[in-house]
């Protein structure tokens, strides 16, 4: 089986084509970064105006690269949500108008879902159940995952994601956007504990999160100390530290709670290098596996839709014809399967 999968719930542009007997065909990705960068953050209508313009190139090229005719296709997979209103019409617009006129089912695709499963694409050997962590620009949750479909969320941000904290901050200590990862390769020039910030929620038995406080703290920090270089890399090691302990802490707790032995991390902020080897030495205690992408496929990609669209391809009611879309999305809302 042969599904192309569509990902345009925010600022890149991904089409992807998987076989489930040979595996990746294609990955492209198109990033908007120099587009939205200008003005620090993304802009919705910027964003959906360039999907416009680079989805159809890439779904050509893709097919080009993997050798495939339409017809070779059993199904097309796109993101329905959650996301900005805009991006997401664009890809469940060309997602359904393509399979009607190549006459080949369309599949719906929750985004985190598809973070979920993306470890998948790598391991074969990841088996239900896990505890997943995700972790990316608009999501920071705790779910437990008994199978496709099968999601309890455990615990959740109360204010900012972990990676909307990294962006705001990098931002402040003059970083361009998108900053989280230059914060990160500049924390490893910073001296550990010259600052040193709060961890958030940690003293009670919650496996919520907040980071509100944390960034008003950092901000706080950077308003008073000069910004040298040494300084802007202290501060960024101090945030850094601050909120990858803060994440071991309440992932080793709710491992205990759950009784589960296997950790996912996904999503953008899961390729911080940092945050993947302290959480390693956690699992290695527990005795426990970890479980993670390659960086490429962390951050926003078409394979991991793709993916899941393989999965759900004959459950979901795939020949409707409707362009719905889902900005805001509860994972616990799927169907299992």
């Amino acid at each position: 089986m042969r599904v192309l999968g569509i990902e345009t719930s925010c600022d890149e542009t991904c089409v992807a084509i998987y076989d489930d007997n040979i595996g990746l065909l294609t990955n492209e990705i198109y990033s908007q970064t120099e587009l939205h960068s200008y003005y620090g953050g993304v802009v919705p209508e910027l964003a959906s105006r360039d999907h416009v313009q680079k989805i159809i190139p890439l779904i050509s090229s893709s097919l080009k690269k993997a050798k495939l005719e339409p017809y070779q296709l059993d199904g097309i997979a796109y993101t329905a949500g959650p996301g900005l209103v805009g991006s997401l019409l664009v890809g469940v617009t060309v997602g359904r108008t393509l399979a009607f006129s190549w006459n080949i089912p369309a599949v719906p695709v929750h985004h985190m879902e598809g973070h979920i499963m993306s470890p998948m694409l790598e391991h074969n050997n990841l088996t239900f159940p896990f505890l997943a962590l995700l972790i990316s620009g608009g999501h920071t949750q705790l779910v437990s995952v008994n199978g496709i479909g099968s999601y309890k969320i455990i615990g959740e941000s109360l204010d900012d994601a972990a990676g909307e904290a990294f962006d705001k901050i990098a931002r402040l200590l003059g970083i361009k956007y998108p900053g989280g990862a230059t914060l990160s390769k500049i924390a490893k020039n910073g001296k550990k504990n010259r600052f040193i910030f709060p961890r958030p929620m940690i003293n009670d038995d919650s496996l919520n999160f907040s980071f509100s406080g944390l960034k008003t703290f950092a901000a706080n920090t950077i308003n008073k100390n000069n910004k040298d270089d040494q300084t802007i890399s202290d501060i960024a090691r101090a945030f850094e530290d601050a909120i990858i302990e803060t994440l071991l802490i309440k992932c080793r707790r709710a491992l205990k709670q759950t009784g589960l032995k296997k950790l996912v991390l996904a999503g953008g902020v899961s390729a911080n290098c940092t945050l993947r080897n302290r959480m390693s030495d956690m699992i290695t205690e527990i005795k426990g596996e970890i479980f993670y992408s390659i960086p490429e496929l962390c951050t926003d990609n078409a394979a991991m839709i793709a993916y899941v669209g393989m999965l759900r391809i004959n459950t979901d009611n795939c020949k409707e014809l409707s362009i719905t879309v889902y900005p805001r999305w509860s994972l616990t809302e799927l169907s299992s399967i």
